[in-house]
């Protein structure tokens, strides 16, 4: 079956894609049912749905916080500044390594100790309640604006790759992303984040390779880079 229909330039889903797509979806959904089935035989306080009862092991939060900064907007965004400014854009991820150390070194040990689930009950501890409202009020708009964008991002990437509504990736992701959320708490989004992200970089690995391979090997993927000034550490 042709992915592409005569009377249009883009291409659209088969049904293996929907079956894809679908079982991303319902994957996701069950993450957060189990989570929500173990949850009521515990403790459902809002330590526990925020922190997950501060039992979580190491590696999942640790891919769970890289997921979430791999949304649509970094998946299209960083390879098109790659392409812009070469090898000089990995300064940039140097200097976000350096401020994560430095986080996870100096703030989070403090967070931890006083067993608070975010900075804006440190700025209440600190300064007080006044301060405490700004930076939450500064923290929802600033959420709101950029979930929008994230949200968007991938919807129009579906209809302009297949076809898909945007309306119906809108939806279909906000409201799947909200019930397991809401069900599951944090280890609902933990473990859903870790099936999403190695589905995310299966997907990288997957396209590096095949597109590798279409070039004619790693060492004409370094030549195309050389000549095209994208080699460019002390430019």
């Amino acid at each position: 079956m042709d992915r592409f229909d005569s009377n249009s330039s883009k291409p659209g889903f088969v049904v293996a894609d929907y079956g894809i797509f679908a079982a991303m979806l319902s994957i996701s959904m069950g993450i957060g049912l189990f989570q929500a089935l173990k949850k009521q035989q515990r403790d459902a306080t809002a330590d526990a749905f925020f922190t997950g009862g501060r039992s979580m092991p190491a590696v999942p939060v640790g891919m769970s916080l890289c997921a979430s900064f791999m949304s649509a907007v970094q998946v299209l965004g960083v390879p098109s500044e790659g392409f812009r400014f070469g090898f000089k854009f990995l300064y940039m991820c140097l200097g976000q390594s350096i401020n994560s150390l430095l986080t996870a070194y100096l703030f989070l040990p403090v967070f931890f100790r006083l067993g608070i689930t975010s900075t804006n009950q440190y700025l209440k501890m600190r300064f007080g309640r006044g301060m405490q409202l700004l930076g939450s009020v500064q923290f929802l708009l600033a959420t709101m604006l950029y979930t929008g964008i994230v949200i968007y991002a991938p919807a129009l990437i579906l209809n302009q790759a297949t076809g898909l509504s945007i309306w119906v990736s809108l939806f279909s992701t906000g409201i799947i992303c909200t019930i397991y959320t809401t069900l599951g708490g944090m280890r609902a989004v933990i473990w859903t984040d870790v099936f999403q992200i190695v589905v995310m970089l299966s997907g990288f690995v997957a396209v590096f390779i095949y597109g590798t391979i279409l070039v004619g090997g790693p060492a004409q993927v370094l030549e195309i880079a050389n000549n095209g000034s994208r080699i460019n550490f002390n430019e």
